[in-house]
């Protein structure tokens, strides 16, 4: 299957169910969702599986089991592949665009632990904020889910305070609506945004690295 992208009507479909969130509005129009949403996805894993890996598409269903919205369907669809460092790499659709992103989402308690210690190392500390610096450069955010203040047993004025506070470390990029998005073009940003995430998750492979806990005790 050849990937060309996501038509207009993918766009339309999630415009359409944000204003109807119901199973009858899912039922009636499933086989857009399959066509013009979730195939593309597929295509997408097959073009970038021998570089990062096949990706995995999340169901459509949200787990409303604790949420006062019970809205039944997600308004967006996106998939994750990880690379053999540990690094995720995600892409989402909605109405709002296209959602690129790479890095370690999410760290586990053992992960933060080695993240805050490289970061504090004058040794290692500096080489991820001008990785930081390039990224931003290249008009990608670096996100990560950051504390108000500086980590327990660090000073609030550590010359490193921003990326301490992370809980997360990802490059993201979002692309607005735009025609490209409905053409093999657009795996190309995709994987521009995955690629130049690199000297990112080198850095966090070799100072980081995945999570030894047991899956029980993951956040």
């Amino acid at each position: 299957m050849d990937f060309t992208g996501w038509p207009p009507a993918a766009l339309d479909f999630y415009r359409d169910l944000e204003q109807d969130n119901s199973r009858a509005f899912w039922t009636d129009h499933k086989d857009v969702y399959e066509r013009d949403v979730k195939a593309p996805f597929e295509a997408l894993s097959e073009l970038v599986a021998e570089e990062f890996g096949p990706l995995k598409v999340f169901r459509p269903n949200r787990d409303v089991r604790f949420s006062k919205d019970k809205s039944p369907y997600k308004t967006r669809c996106y998939a994750v592949t990880e690379g053999e460092g540990g690094e995720a790499y995600y892409v989402e659709i909605s109405t709002k665009g296209l959602v690129v992103a790479s890095g370690y989402w999410m760290m586990a308690n053992d992960q933060l632990d080695r993240y805050r210690a490289a970061i504090d190392d004058d040794r290692t500390g500096p080489a991820l904020e001008r990785i930081v610096a390039d990224l931003r450069a290249g008009e990608l955010a670096v996100e990560g889910h950051g504390l108000k203040t500086a980590p327990r047993g660090y000073r609030r004025d550590h010359p490193r305070v921003e990326l301490l506070r992370h809980k997360s470390m990802a490059a993201v990029r979002t692309f607005p609506p735009a025609r490209w998005l409905a053409t093999g073009g657009a795996a190309e940003r995709i994987v521009d945004v995955w690629r130049a995430a690199r000297p990112m998750n080198a850095w966090l492979a070799q100072h980081v690295g995945p999570s030894t806990e047991p899956p029980p005790e993951r956040r």
